[in-house]
């Protein structure tokens, strides 16, 4: 099976973006994550080990915050296994 990309990018208000996540959370534990819209769509099988990568940039007018996460389905990759992150509001 070759790459398949999905995108999808627009303006929501925080509650849908919290519902959004949520439902990512949902498919990690189910191990199967589905995305759609408008006749495009994909599923990803997260693995057990997953690439978990946080970056955040402050500006003077607003702000960004990117999460990744990311995993090969054949290989385990020996990156700081077990090291946390704090996340709070």
């Amino acid at each position: 099976m070759g790459d398949e990309k999905f995108t999808f990018e627009s303006l929501q208000d925080p509650k849908t973006i919290r519902d959004y996540l949520q439902s990512v959370i949902d498919g990690i534990d189910k191990g199967r994550v589905i995305l759609s819209t408008e006749g495009q769509e994909i599923v990803l099988h997260p693995a057990s080990l997953l690439k978990f990568s946080v970056k955040a940039k402050k500006k003077s007018d607003g702000g960004k915050l990117n999460l990744a996460i990311a995993w090969k389905e054949s290989k385990r990759e020996a990156l700081k296994v077990g090291e946390t992150i704090s996340i709070s509001s």
